[in-house]
């Protein structure tokens, strides 16, 4: 990763409100490199240069990081490992687990917490629909589901009594929002700020409503 990326990721880091521990920034860059590596053959992302990788995607999830709730989070679709491995590496005491109906991504996945040393990191080779978790989550969120009313119903079983959905999306979700299922509950929707991604992106907070839980 040259010095250019080096510094964007470290410029990103502070407008995020983000420290920048040298270890955590290397587990970002080591992180990217694999993604990179892996991309060649598996076709992980369609965003091929290092810039671009550290604002859409390393970035991009980052900015939801103050957002997170309670110990335990399920990152649903979790694809290359965003947001869950970037949120991961700056969260050591929280429990991730990423989520993934591709076998060949979920090996990327666990290659990554190994190599990256997370051992707060587990992926699970499986979909949402079949997936039964010991107890629910304090926040379950992704950025792969097609529209809220999906994601919300999907991940119903799987997220803990008073716990968070959080949905990221690029415009303001205005009909999604509309379309919600009866008894989900709007928290907030909170438009994000992206260091280096000019585009407009919101983070939907969704929670069912007790009596509409099970």
């Amino acid at each position: 990763m040259d010095g250019v990326v080096v510094a964007r990721l470290e410029a990103g880091l502070e407008a995020l409100g983000l420290d920048r521990d040298p270890e955590r920034i290397q587990a970002q860059q080591h992180y990217l490199e694999l993604m990179v590596r892996w991309n060649r053959v598996h076709n992980l992302t369609a965003i091929q240069g290092d810039r671009e990788l550290v604002s859409h995607h390393l970035l991009d999830s980052l900015s939801i990081h103050r957002f997170l709730h309670g110990d335990r989070v399920l990152d649903v679709g979790s694809g290359a490992g965003l947001p869950g491995i970037p949120l991961a590496i700056y969260h050591p005491a929280r429990h991730f687990t990423l989520l993934d109906a591709s076998a060949k991504r979920v090996r990327f996945l666990r290659q990554c917490a190994l190599e990256l040393g997370l051992d707060n990191v587990v992926a699970v080779h499986a979909r949402i629909e079949r997936y039964t978790p010991v107890e629910g989550f304090a926040t379950v969120v992704s950025r792969a589901f097609a529209t809220l009313a999906d994601f919300t119903l999907a991940v119903r079983h799987a997220v803990s009594p008073g716990g968070h959905m959080l949905a990221m999306k690029g415009r303001y979700p205005a009909a999604e929002l509309d379309a919600l299922p009866t008894g989900v509950r709007v928290h907030a929707v909170h438009e994000l700020q992206v260091p280096g991604l000019d585009a407009r992106r919101h983070l939907a907070d969704l929670g069912w409503e007790a009596n509409d839980h099970n």
